[in-house]
């Protein structure tokens, strides 16, 4: 059985048994109603009889008169019957000169008034027993019972009405209900039987690019839309992501297998080895061996399996242990590293993990610099947030790149990025650190002018740490040493 069809029975079982309840309670207080009308009518009746009575009482003989004619007892659906305690026939009503017995056998020994359902010659009666009680001197004396009936014809069929209309109408309403809540089930699971046709399709033809149709509404359809469409897209970009991946890494592997594979041919044409040739083996196997292990610490950053330590780090500590590790480099080069405003600043986290950011993000800012630029290393505390910032006078970066900077092996200029021996993984392990420190990495650049490079991380105010001795320190930040920041200066 399908959903739809399902849900459609459901909800006309439902409605229909709200019905049914409702029926089933007016049918119900329909029966108490008529019954306690016709319990009305008949101790009304059994009063007026009584108080028309006459009693007569001599020794132990005790005598009973009624009226002669009574109007009440003229049609064929009201009777009385007065009978003693032994249950003997004292008076009765005209239409019932023929009946023999009393109406109601088992309520003569009562003392208060009692109604009863009875059958007599397949007929339903309802009887009233009530106590006949005579006041003597000696105190009230039970003398005998007047029994007051009457037919059930009249309720019985009221009530098999009832009951029949109530039946022919809840299968009426079980049909409506069963009609309409098709109709609405078909218009409310339409754009889900959409979706589902819509999202086969994309899956046989393995087109991601396609989307479910689009809903102007704003229920659980439209979010379940959205939310799938989001999905779709997510999931083409992973997809083109790795097919991207694939590509770029049989690339990069490629190129310095070819090169190795090339000087090995010469040597073995040459048959000794040359020198040069050695060199670039070496260089193109250090080109490899980096670029796998960069591959294998994201693949590891992906699956959750790289331990992070968390230490207290003087962020500025390891900013100017970078500062000593590439000035040198800064001279071949004739780039000018400039520290600018260093402020101390401590966060948690990992010292060799944030070291390799910094590393990344500056060593890349040296390689995209031309001759006698600058490259400004800055160091801030606000809002409870540690700013620092890698500001160089380069080429700049198109705005069209800036999206994709982060993405796996992506180049803006892939000529010159392979020339300067990147491999285009550094700015994807400098975003992942980043965010594993809950922190985040921007760039703004201007083509011709330079980019900017900015990490963000929280600021560990003072009240986490406790003084930390001298051995503390050092094994905080491993080598690294305090400098007076006044003294450093950039080699102009």
């Amino acid at each position: 059985m399908s959903f739809r069809l399902r849900l459609t029975v459901l909800y006309a079982l439902i409605l229909t048994g709200f019905f049914l309840s409702f029926g089933l309670f007016s049918y119900l207080t329909a029966r108490q109603t008529l019954l306690s009308a016709i319990d009305t009518d008949l101790e009304d009746t059994t009063v007026q009889v009584i108080n028309s009575a006459g009693v007569f009482s001599t020794g132990d003989i005790t005598l009973l008169t009624f009226p002669e004619e009574m109007d009440v007892f003229q049609t064929a659906t009201l009777f009385m019957m007065a009978i003693d305690r032994q249950g003997n026939v004292l008076a009765r009503s005209p239409n019932l000169e023929n009946f023999e017995g009393t109406l109601d056998q088992r309520n003569t020994s009562q003392v208060q008034p009692t109604f009863t359902t009875v059958n007599q010659s397949g007929q339903r009666l309802r009887v009233l027993t009530y106590p006949l009680i005579l006041d003597r001197e000696g105190g009230a004396q039970l003398i005998g019972y007047l029994q007051m009936a009457q037919l059930l014809d009249s309720y019985d069929q009221s009530m098999n009405q009832l009951g029949t209309v109530l039946g022919i109408t809840g299968g009426v309403v079980f049909m409506f209900f069963l009609f309409l809540g098709a109709r609405t089930t078909h218009s409310l699971l339409n754009p889900l039987a959409k979706m589902t046709r819509a999202a086969s399709q994309i899956s046989r033809a393995d087109d991601l690019s396609q989307r479910l149709p689009a809903y102007a509404r704003n229920d659980e359809i439209g979010t379940l839309t959205n939310t799938l469409n989001e999905s779709f897209e997510r999931l083409e970009k992973l997809f083109n992501a790795q097919r991207r991946l694939l590509a770029d890494v049989s690339h990069e592997l490629r190129t310095p297998l070819t090169t190795i594979r090339g000087n090995i041919d010469l040597m073995s044409h040459m048959g000794e080895l040359e020198p040069e040739s050695i060199d670039i083996i070496q260089d193109e196997l250090q080109r490899m061996t980096r670029l796998v292990g960069d591959l294998l610490l994201l693949a590891r950053a992906d699956g959750g399996s790289i331990p992070l330590r968390r230490h207290v780090i003087e962020l500025e500590t390891i900013v100017l242990d970078v500062y000593r590790q590439l000035q040198p480099l800064t001279i071949s080069s004739n780039v000018n590293l400039i520290l600018g405003n260093i402020t101390p600043a401590r966060i948690q986290g990992d010292p060799d993990k944030i070291k390799q950011l910094i590393l990344i993000l500056v060593d890349n800012a040296l390689k995209y610099t031309p001759t006698n630029g600058d490259v400004n290393l800055d160091l801030k505390i606000e809002d409870n947030f540690v700013f620092f910032t890698v500001q160089d006078s380069g080429i700049g970066i198109p705005d069209e790149h800036l999206p994709y900077l982060f993405d796996r092996f992506y180049r803006v200029d892939k000529a010159r990025s392979r020339a300067l021996g990147g491999s285009g993984l550094g700015l994807s392990i400098a975003k992942w650190v980043t965010e594993a420190h809950r922190g985040r990495i921007t760039v703004t650049s201007e083509v011709g002018i330079g980019t900017t490079f900015t990490v963000r991380f929280p600021n560990l105010p003072e009240a986490h740490f406790a003084p930390a001795t001298t051995e503390e320190t050092k094994q905080r930040t491993g080598t690294h040493r305090r400098i007076s920041l006044p003294t450093l200066r950039s080699l102009d």
